[in-house]
């Protein structure tokens, strides 16, 4: 393979990986469960998914937004960003963070993600100073729901 084929095909499947990844979070923004199941049945075979893992349907309940925007500085530097999926529980001071990831290797990017979780989490303390913070990835090429360590500053 010369080295343009090399070049066109990289940049073939980073476009293929920004489509699916787009259209994952297009997907995954729909989803909010209710007593009665999910509100947008479009989605059903994602839905099913979702719900066979209690922990990750909990941040799909209709008590929890999606795209969420976010900005303040950090360590003198300002961030802002956009939460795939936030649940804050008044009654019990938590804050859960999920970020979709469509990676099928998760290692390649792990750490980044971690911080970037984390900045999530620094930033909500900063208007939640007494509650408690989730993070969490949620792996779409096989529906992995990981538990990520938020640092407490």
């Amino acid at each position: 393979m010369t080295q343009l084929h090399k070049i066109i095909a990289t940049q073939e499947h980073e476009k293929h990986a920004t489509h699916t990844g787009t259209q994952m979070h297009a997907l995954l923004a729909k989803i909010h469960f209710s007593t009665n199941g999910p509100y947008n049945t479009d989605t059903s075979e994602i839905a099913r998914k979702i719900k066979q893992t209690p922990d990750l349907a909990e941040l799909f309940s209709a008590q929890s937004k999606t795209e969420v925007p976010i900005a303040g500085t950090i360590n003198g530097r300002f961030i802002s960003r956009r939460i795939d999926r936030l649940l804050i529980d008044h009654a019990t001071k938590t804050i859960k963070i999920l970020d979709y990831k469509t990676d099928t290797n998760p290692d390649l990017r792990k750490n980044a993600y971690i911080a970037q979780i984390n900045e999530y989490a620094q930033l909500l303390r900063a208007i939640y100073p007494t509650y408690t913070i989730f993070g969490y990835i949620l792996w779409t090429h096989n529906f992995l729901l990981e538990n990520i360590h938020v640092k407490t500053v």
